[in-house]
């Protein structure tokens, strides 16, 4: 979020959990941010988000789509309810809200004639994983969603691309890269030798999200450190 309000962006982002720290971000970043509550496996409460965009900014030029959840949900000494919910509950808040907001936000693109889609993946998405299968599946479905929206909505001015990372300092890798040994696994997977930065990403996102941008429309942009080369 700093990065792209840095590069002059107004921004509506949303939180599923941890309000008051979501609140304090927007009250740091000012008039030009707002917070939105939101549950991406809650399909009824997906299009106020937009229209907070729309009420707010009066057009939504990016949406970003960066939610998502990960746990573990191996092949094997796993029952098979745990292995449904898992999947399930993934794929409800990686895929099908991601799909959703991206369709709600595509109707008011084609009327401006023009917008754009970044979708963050994962390398998850082309390597295949050895314990959390349905993370993996779901960020591939999205890669193939951009392009399905890269190549169905060019015309209306519309482009999509992905941004694929690696392992990044955030909430959500923070279980594994607090223990020490763990860690030193990961960075042991880069040749740069350390953990992205989430600012890091959001650079490259602001970059994207220009117009100099434009014509990676379709593309897959892997942000790993090399730790997985395509």
């Amino acid at each position: 979020m700093r990065a792209l309000h840095r590069h002059g962006h107004d921004i509506v982002f949303t939180y599923a959990t941890k309000e008051a720290e979501a609140q304090a971000l927007a009250d740091e970043l000012g008039s030009r941010a707002r917070a939105v509550h939101c549950d991406l496996a809650d399909h009824a409460g997906l299009p106020a988000v937009i229209d907070t965009c729309i009420s707010s900014y009066g057009r939504i030029d990016v949406l970003i789509n960066n939610g998502a959840i990960f746990a573990e949900n191996p092949f094997f000494d796993n029952d098979y309810d745990a292995w449904r919910r898992g999947w399930e509950r993934t794929f409800a808040i990686n895929l099908f809200g991601t799909a959703d907001l991206t369709y709600l936000a595509l109707q008011h693109m084609r009327t401006q004639g023009s917008g754009k889609i970044i979708n963050v993946t994962s390398r998850a998405a082309h390597r295949g994983e050895l314990s959390f299968a349905d993370y993996g599946a779901s960020k591939a479905a999205l890669v193939n969603l951009t392009k399905s929206v890269a190549r169905s909505c060019g015309k209306y001015g519309i482009s999509a691309i992905s941004i694929a990372p690696g392992f990044i300092e955030t909430d959500m890798a923070a279980p594994d890269l607090e223990i020490p040994h763990r860690r030193a696994e990961l960075e042991a997977e880069v040749p740069l030798g350390y953990i992205g930065t989430a600012d890091e990403v959001g650079e490259v996102i602001a970059f994207f999200a220009s117009d100099r941008g434009n014509y990676a429309n379709g593309a897959t942009i892997d942000l790993n450190g090399g730790s997985y080369v395509r």
